[in-house]
């Protein structure tokens, strides 16, 4: 019975996905092309809850396709540039609502063009740069990139993401990467997510051959890192 239900839930992906995309997409053009404040403002709530829902949703299939084993990872090339551009922009506009600074410390001499599950890598990142936006009511977020090579074909690439927000009690840090916990949930009782992200990322991590690692302190911040073997895309690649 059980692994009749992972099957299901992990070919259900599409099937659910797609109307959530559609409502979305629907929603998109009622903000570009309604100019009424009040539909606007049905519509951009609309556009929150249906993020939030296709979130959620991601998350409880990605963590029923790596129970039934059916998540994998992919190794294509892609430009390191554009996907760190594509993660900053995407929290950048959540850190200024929030009036929170974003603080960027990249290394310039990373290679420009890697090899791995571009998605799967974005998807860690967006998951550790929200959470950071999330659990950080004043001050900064900081999110460095780096890398050393291992050989000539060959880097160890790393990702770290800070902040100055609530941390996490020390009795509570064995526990942070469970699946469906929620830490400190009187505190955080008005935050919104399943409790699922860590848990996946920190699978994900893993799948690449990689580790996760987390360092808090309460009232000062907290600093979530990864680093994975990446490999070097023959030169046709790129």
């Amino acid at each position: 019975a059980n692994e009749s239900k992972d099957k299901f839930l992990a070919n259900m992906s599409h099937e659910i996905r797609t109307p959530i995309n559609t409502v979305i997409g629907m929603n998109e053009m009622i903000l570009r092309e309604n100019k009424d404040d009040t539909i606007q403002e049905y519509a951009k709530n609309i556009q929150s809850a249906s993020r939030m829902l296709l979130s959620l949703i991601n998350d409880v299939l990605d963590f029923s396709k790596i129970e039934a084993g059916k998540l994998e990872v992919t190794e294509n090339p892609y430009h390191l540039s554009s996907l760190l551009n594509d993660v900053i922009m995407g929290v950048k506009v959540r850190a200024q609502n929030k009036k929170l600074s974003l603080h960027l410390n990249i290394d310039e001499n990373m290679p420009a063009v890697l090899k791995g599950d571009e998605i799967r890598i974005r998807q860690i990142m967006n998951n550790l740069l929200s959470n950071a936006v999330k659990y950080t009511k004043e001050g900064k977020v900081t999110f460095r990139a780096f890398f050393q090579w291992i050989d000539s074909e060959n880097i160890n690439l790393g990702f770290a993401v800070s902040d100055t927000g609530v941390g996490i009690k020390e009795e509570d840090l064995d526990h942070l990467f469970d699946s469906f916990k929620r830490l400190d949930l009187n505190k955080n009782r008005t935050i919104q997510g399943s409790g699922l992200g860590l848990n996946i990322a920190k699978q994900l991590v893993e799948l690449m051959g990689g580790n996760i690692h987390v360092e808090s302190e309460i009232g000062k911040g907290t600093i979530f890192s990864f680093d994975i073997w990446v490999e070097m895309p023959d030169e046709e690649c790129t």
